[in-house]
Order: structure tokens, then C-alpha cells, then sequence
């Protein structure tokens, strides 16, 4: 759960600073959104859930 709202709120601050720095309007932030909500309800969501959690598997991983 950690993850997830990590996540949320990374993506949400690159979406605030795309909008406000480079020119990504709001009508098209809008449409990445709706985007992710049937994203989220399809049969695909499953394999986007597994691929986000090993990505981040993977980079927990990575020693410095």
C-alpha cells in the first residue's frame, strides 16, 4: 500500500510540473487520467500492478 501511494503522489507532482513548466496543458493531463482509470478496470491491470511492484523491487535493490 506504501508503494501505491508513493506512486500516486510521484506521478502527481511530474504531472503538476509538466503542466506549470512545460506546457503540457490541463485538458491533456485530464485525458492521462481518464487514461488510467480504464487502464485500472481493464484486464490488463494485473500485469501493470506486477510490473510496477518488481520495477520497484528492483530499484529497492540497486546498493550504492
Amino acid at each position: 500500500m506504501a508503494l501505491s501511494i508513493s506512486a500516486v503522489v510521484l506521478l502527481a507532482i511530474i504531472v503538476f510540473l509538466l503542466v506549470k513548466k512545460s506546457g503540457l496543458k490541463a485538458a491533456h493531463a485530464f485525458v492521462c487520467m481518464l487514461l488510467g482509470f480504464y487502464l485500472a478496470s481493464s484486464s490488463i491491470a494485473p500485469t501493470v500492478k506486477s510490473l510496477t511492484t518488481n520495477v520497484a523491487g528492483m530499484i529497492g535493490g540497486i546498493k550504492f
